[in-house]
């Protein structure tokens, strides 16, 4: 009897899997940079528009956080930052 071959699973890049979000449909979003710190001398609408998410552009940066975090969609833990 032939021994069976173990599936090994592949590790999650965690800053990745932190910064991007799956939606239903698949699309990888990002959330913008900038948020953090030296908030006082922006403009209301500057920081409002912090706190949207937009879509990862460009085929080859959806497949580097695909490989980087390759459950990313899979998880029902993975909520809107």
């Amino acid at each position: 009897m032939a021994k069976k071959q173990k599936k090994f699973k592949l590790k999650t890049y965690k800053a990745a899997a932190k910064r991007f979000r799956v939606t239903g449909s698949g699309k990888v979003m990002r959330t913008k940079g900038g948020k953090s710190h030296l908030r006082r001398r922006k403009s209301k609408r500057t920081k409002a528009q912090f706190s949207e998410m937009l879509e990862v552009n460009g085929a080859k940066e959806v497949k580097r956080v695909r490989r980087l975090a390759p459950y990313l969609g899979k998880y029902k833990q993975n909520p809107p930052a």
